[in-house]
């Protein structure tokens, strides 16, 4: 699944983000929660997992509220009539003119308000997480904590609330924290408090009249799960699930008790469980200069120093447990099961091409893949890509993720700073393995034109992997 392109909608002046992606038959809007933010939202490994079954059935339509995320900011909470307002603006823009909503955490108001305005162009509503309104004796504790988090907005606290089985994941924390302060301000973040505690569409609960699933966790902790059973008793034939867990978040848990929750209901189809997609460290290689040093030598000369190449990763390789994915002609994609390892390797492989008389740069990340027989694809391996790409010759460099996940390995890194990455979304930092107290010394000409040359390796590998690739081939600027 590619990472969808972000789109604005006019809202009487009022710029709505909106992105769409999947094809399918039924279009279904997704209303927000709390906070979001399209573009960084895809930062998180559970982002396209999540999405990628719903899309199998549906064109998804994700969006972020005014106030919040990329849309326009405002100097007040809007209202819902503001906000179901902006929901039908975007669905416009797609040409939608009959969807199923999901409303999420907050977004569940919108959606109920949505639907009984203009239930003509509703099929069906799927809540979760949601409330008809806060009562003051169950979820205002939660929300209170949240209301302190406030004060310390931007770094990470609200998984506490929110996402409790990633909090104590120091690599997903700092995600939620960039997430955070992506999102909203800590003035906004207050004030959508303030709107949540006010919130009350009761009255309103009656009036639905579509299909509607109802989904909470059993232990939810930003909002309990009596919320849940109340909206699933006050809406005429409304389906109620409740699941194991405590995460507030969808895309976090169990994402995948929810995406299969949702497809049998808009569907009738049970969905199957995902069980391709695996946490791992990947070590991309490339040799500097190669296309200086082919043309210097003749073919026969550069094709015995290739060859010498490739037995000294593959001798790495096998020593240090790495598995080969690919070979580009002059760098090697490979797998681990650990970060700590993948560097070592990275490392070995520098040493032993030195005397061939070249030399290496390496990019190392760990994140989620999907496998594809014995290929991997994701925005996991287009990031190890561009991580290698940004790297000096000789340096091995790796993301703030791998830096986080080896700490107490006595590996030193030495901070290259916040990076965009093309293809990639948002800012990430990139740190250079230190060896020996040195810091090697960045060529930006030497830099740009292995760019280049990346851009083109990336293509060699989704040609030979087609079903890897329309995301990689995309992202490095080939054609459909």
């Amino acid at each position: 699944m590619e990472i969808p392109e972000t789109r604005y909608a006019d809202s009487e002046g009022v710029s709505i983000a909106y992105q769409v992606f999947g094809d399918g038959p039924l279009d279904l809007l997704v209303a927000p929660g709390f906070i979001s933010h399209l573009d960084m939202f895809w930062s998180f490994p559970s982002s396209i997992p999540f999405y990628e079954p719903l899309a199998s059935f549906a064109r998804v339509i994700l969006f972020d509220k005014r106030g919040t995320g990329l849309s326009d900011p405002t100097t007040s909470v809007p209202t819902l009539d503001e906000r179901i307002a902006d929901m039908r603006v975007v669905l416009d823009a797609v040409g939608s003119e009959k969807t199923a909503i999901m409303g999420v955490s907050e977004g569940g108001p919108m959606a109920l308000m949505f639907a009984a305005t203009w239930p003509e162009r509703v099929v069906a509503l799927v809540l979760y997480g949601s409330a008809a309104r806060i009562s003051p004796d169950e979820g205002r504790v939660a929300f209170e904590m949240v209301a302190a988090l406030a004060e310390n907005w931007g770094r990470g606290d609200s998984a506490e609330v929110f996402s409790p089985s990633v909090h104590a994941n120091p690599v997903l924390r700092r995600l939620v924290a960039v997430y955070e302060r992506a999102s909203a301000s800590p003035s906004m973040v207050r004030a959508l408090i303030a709107g949540c505690m006010a919130s009350d569409v009761r009255s309103i609960l009656p009036s639905i009249h579509v299909p509607t699933l109802v989904i909470h966790r059993e232990g939810d902790r930003a909002l309990p799960v009596s919320s849940g059973r109340e909206l699933a008793a006050a809406i005429p034939g409304a389906k109620l699930v409740v699941l194991p867990g405590s995460d507030h978040t969808p895309w976090t848990g169990d994402y995948a008790a929810i995406t299969s929750a949702m497809t049998q209901f808009l569907t009738g189809r049970v969905a199957p469980r995902r069980s391709d997609r695996v946490l791992t460290t990947l070590l991309f290689t490339d040799i500097v200069g190669s296309t200086e040093r082919a043309a210097a030598m003749n073919d026969a000369a550069w094709r015995e120093v290739l060859e010498a190449h490739n037995h000294a990763v593959r001798d790495a390789l096998n020593e240090y447990r790495g598995n080969e994915v690919n070979t580009t002609g002059d760098g090697f994609l490979a797998t681990f099961d650990g970060p700590a390892r993948a560097i070592e390797c990275a490392g070995a492989i520098r040493e032993a091409v030195r005397s061939l008389g070249v030399e290496i740069r390496a990019g190392v990340h760990t994140g989620e893949v999907e496998l594809l027989g014995d290929d991997v694809a994701g925005m996991a391996v287009n990031l190890a890509a561009r991580v290698c790409a940004a790297g000096a010759s000789g340096e091995i460099t790796v993301t703030s993720t791998v830096k986080d996940l080896v700490m107490g390995a006595g590996i030193d890194f030495i901070d290259r700073g916040a990076h965009e990455l093309k293809g990639v979304p948002g800012q990430w930092q990139l740190y250079a393995v230190a060896a020996g107290g040195q810091v090697p010394v960045v060529d930006d000409a030497a830099s740009t034109e292995h760019l280049t040359r990346l851009d083109r390796t990336m293509i060699r590998i989704a040609r030979r992997a087609p079903a890897a690739s329309r995301f990689v081939a995309r992202a490095a600027g080939a054609p459909k």
